[in-house]
């Protein structure tokens, strides 16, 4: 296993001081279970749509929610390739699921988004009105676990420009985000191996603990149990998260309980088993091209587009375009889509990637080769949804060490 070291003890500039170091004994607070509902009840005080994980037809979903009695305290989650349940744990823990089937992204950019009207004018012309996302409740995201919090700030170098208005970028500017140290990994989950692995300026903040230099949050929870009861390490990652804090009742955090959070995100970075290969993963897929370990993965893979659509940092879409029967009004809409779609590569005269071969190729060169070459980073936070939920138990961690063996062989014959 390839260990990233978690910076505890240490701080940075800007950064929020990471568990059990010295600057966490200084400011950190704790909350009791109740602590979470005033978290709630604060946060729709001030005007935000709170969205959280909800037990909801057999998995942890994303959804709205109004009071801490939604939440899935007691729920763990039991994954495997192609496999995914709840199980009851019993000891009343809130985050002890891992990641379910709903990234984060699905709120900042919906998977069906009205771009623009158009209305026909007297006299011929015509009148364009844009959304105004402003107008919005703005968003508050409680338990973003540090993989997703990786996630969005890789899907803001896709969707972010310079002085862009885009719905994008109106949400996330006004989101409020609650993490979550991850201290139950699932048996998909390699975060820890995504982050020491893959390259370029993977940098922290994609292993369990939102170290020094992470993506950016407004507060940070570690969930605590054992010794002491039930309660929760709380961090302010921003000045409105520090205001927030002030309004809900907490104490200073205690040493047993700042070690106990410490500890716990330890040995959930430890835990984990499933690896990416440890060569330069760009180049890898730059000489593998042509390797025949595709065609055995076409043979499995049905190109339902699972993966893409479970994926935190997938951003791919179309656009369409209508009009009612009168011409006189016509709207643009723009929607998720999937380049494992055969339309998606259509240009005139037919599909460039025809085969399931083709399309699995084009993705995952993407996720781990190209994307660097677009955004300076991997595209992969190691959240391990996209093995969870393959109908057909694909591992891509597995798919990669194939084709490092292949590779590999290739080199010592030539």
């Amino acid at each position: 296993m390839i260990a990233l070291p978690l910076a505890f003890g240490h701080s940075a500039a800007g950064g929020e001081p990471a568990p059990g170091g010295r600057g966490a004994r200084e400011s950190a607070s704790q909350l009791t279970v109740d602590g979470i509902g005033a978290l709630v009840a604060e946060l729709r005080r001030r005007g935000y749509r709170v969205i959280a994980p909800v037990r909801r037809d057999g998995a942890l979903v994303l959804d709205e929610v109004r009071d801490a009695g939604e939440l899935p305290w007691g729920l763990g989650v039991e994954s495997g390739p192609g496999h995914y349940r709840l199980v009851e744990r019993g000891d009343g823990q809130l985050f002890a699921g891992a990641a379910g089937p709903m990234p984060w992204k699905r709120f900042l950019r919906p998977p069906r988004e009205k771009i623009l009207d158009a209305d026909r004018t007297p006299g011929g012309g015509f009148t364009v009105t844009e959304p105004d996302p402003s107008e919005e409740p703005p968003l508050a995201f409680l338990g973003v676990r540090p993989c997703d919090l990786r996630a969005l700030t890789i899907l803001d170098k896709a969707l972010l420009t310079a002085g862009g208005r885009s719905g994008y970028a109106v949400r996330r500017s006004r989101a409020f985000i609650v993490a979550v140290e991850c201290t139950e990994p699932a048996e998909t989950c390699f975060c820890v191996s995504a982050s020491a692995a893959q390259g370029v300026n993977c940098g922290p903040g994609a292993d369990p603990a939102a170290a020094p230099g992470a993506p950016r949050h407004d507060l940070l929870l570690t969930e605590v149990t054992g010794g002491g009861g039930h309660r929760f390490l709380a961090r302010s990652g921003s000045c409105r998260g520090a205001e927030v804090l002030a309004r809900i009742a907490h104490t200073t955090a205690d040493t047993r309980t700042i070690d106990a959070a410490s500890r716990a995100v330890e040995r959930a970075a430890a835990s984990m088993r499933r690896t990416l290969p440890t060569v330069d993963l760009r180049s890898l897929m730059a000489a593998s091209v042509e390797a025949k370990h595709w065609r055995d993965v076409a043979e499995r893979c049905i190109a339902c587009g699972n993966c893409t659509l479970v994926c935190p940092t997938c951003f791919c879409t179309t656009t369409e375009d209508t009009t009612d029967l009168t011409g006189a009004h016509a709207e643009r809409w723009n929607s998720w889509d999937s380049c494992f779609d055969l339309d998606f590569s259509y240009i005139y005269g037919g599909e460039v990637r025809s085969s399931v071969q083709s399309r699995y190729r084009q993705w995952l060169t993407h996720k781990f080769g190209t994307w660097q070459d677009q955004f300076g980073d991997s595209g992969c936070v190691g959240c391990g949804r996209c093995i969870a939920w393959c109908p057909a138990g694909i591992d891509l961690t597995e798919e990669l060490k194939a084709l490092q063996s292949e590779w590999e062989l290739e080199a010592d014959d030539a």
